[in-house]
Order: structure tokens, then sequence, then C-alpha cells
């Protein structure tokens, strides 16, 4: 399955991990980044690795840590390798070169997820998809949007979020990570913002809170009216494997009975 939902839990709050974990979450973002003041970063480093070592490093853990370049990032990306972190998100990534320097420092097992929130990013989106090690795409929006000068995440993006699922694709990564919701209790923005990113073509979401972690997991995931007509679709094409079929009054093809299996397979 692919995850839909990745949570962000401060880095220099390590009381909130375990409940962090407890949700729906698919992956749990342990953040070194945003999330930390710049007079904790060392501590918030130093306590999570105590954490993860204690916790034998939760396969659904992701850690952002801090961009290259900055003081931080170094120590950052050997405290992961030490403590056996599968899983990283790299924030700023629009550089291939750092991208694969950070990837051949963090082990050959590492699943490198970029997280693209930069006009150089978005220019560059197709070499950072194909680097070796990166496991996914994420959408910085809010970011993007201030470097671009841009007033608005949501139809003035249209444009960037389709590049980041045809690069995706072309790339044969899994459908990219939608950015965050600042709404984290209106349940109609929320389900609205995931089903916008879903008919784009994107396959999951950043989570800034708990309560938005079930409308994303829930937003993404097929309906039972999908499943349904999937599950039409493919019963037809049994019965009638060489000749033309229709379901519901439409004609079936090739790319109708591979849109059906990629339901029925989420």
């Amino acid at each position: 399955m692919i995850e839909r939902s990745y949570l962000f839990v401060p880095g220099d709050r390590p009381e909130r991990f375990a409940k962090a974990l407890a949700t729906n979450a698919h992956q749990v973002v342990i953040d070194l980044e945003d999330a930390v003041g710049i007079d904790a970063k060392v501590d918030a480093r130093a306590g999570l690795s105590r954490w993860l070592l204690q916790e034998n490093a939760p396969e659904r853990v992701v850690v952002r840590v801090n961009a290259f370049g900055t003081p931080w990032h170094e120590e950052d990306v050997a405290m992961l390798r030490a403590a056996g972190v599968r899983r990283v998100m790299l924030p700023k990534s629009e550089d291939t070169v750092h991208i694969a320097d950070v990837i051949a420092r963090c082990g050959q097992d590492i699943e490198l997820i970029t997280l693209i929130e930069s006009v150089a990013g978005v220019v560059r989106m197709r070499d950072v998809a194909q680097c070796k090690g990166v496991s996914r795409l994420a959408f910085g929006s809010f970011d993007f949007s201030v470097d671009a000068g841009i007033d608005g995440t949501t139809r003035e993006l249209d444009y960037v979020r389709s590049q980041f699922v045809i690069e995706s694709r072309y790339a044969g990564l899994p459908p990219p990570i939608d950015g965050v919701t600042l709404s984290t209790s209106d349940a109609e923005i929320i389900a609205a913002d995931v089903l916008d990113a879903r008919r784009f073509g994107f396959g999951g979401k950043l989570c800034i809170h708990p309560k938005q972690v079930d409308a994303v997991n829930a937003g993404f995931a097929p309906s039972d009216a999908e499943r349904g007509w999937a599950t039409r679709v493919l019963a037809a094409l049994e019965t009638n494997p060489r000749g033309a079929i229709s379901v519901d009054g439409k004609l079936v093809d090739k790319p109708i009975v591979d849109r059906a299996k990629r339901i029925l397979a989420a």
C-alpha cells in the first residue's frame, strides 16, 4: 500500500513521539528543521538519538533533517545513520549533487523523500526525481509560493502540482505527497484539499495535526462506489476477455481496465 498520511511532530517534543505513532498516520515525520528553534536544535538531535536507539528506529518513522549547508545538517545525517533510520526527508531539495551526497552518507538502504519547496527545486525536479535513492517527491507548497511570489496555494499552483505528478510517474516513483493544509479543525476544508490533490494524481499528504490524519487516509482511498465500478469492469472483462465490453453504459478499453485494476489494488 502507498502511504497516504505523513504526520509531522516537533523533534524537540519526545513526549509526543509515541502519541503520534498511536494515530493512524502511515508515517510519522519527526521534524528537526522548521519545528525546532535554532537554540534547541542540538538538544533536539541528542534527544531524538536517544529515543531512536531505545525504540530501535520504528519502521513508521521518517526524520526531516535540517537542510544541506546549514550548521546542523551533517550531524543530523550522521546521527540518523548511527541510529539505523532508513527513511529521511530532505528539505530544500533542489541540487542533485547535494542529494547524492546525503544518500551516500545515509547508507545504501536509505529511502529519501525529497521535499521540493523552491522555484529552483521545481525547475530541476526531473533530475531530482531520478536520483538513485530518492523514494518519493513531496511538495512544500507554502514555501514554494513565498519563493515564487505567488499569493495562494490552491488553483494558483495547479501547473506545479501537475509537474509533480508527471515527473514522479516518469521517474517510476509512487504518486507524490501534497503539502499541508493549515486548517486543523475544518473538516470541509481538509476534505476539499485532499480531493483536489487526489484528482491531480497525488497519493498522499503532509499533516500538521492528528485531526487531519483520518481525513487524509479516507480521502485518498477509493470510495465504495469506485470499488464497485472497478469490480464490475473486471467481472465484465472476465466474461468477455477478447471482445468489446460495456459497463454502466460506457465502452471499456485498456486504459479503463488499468484504472479499475489500480483502484482495486489500492
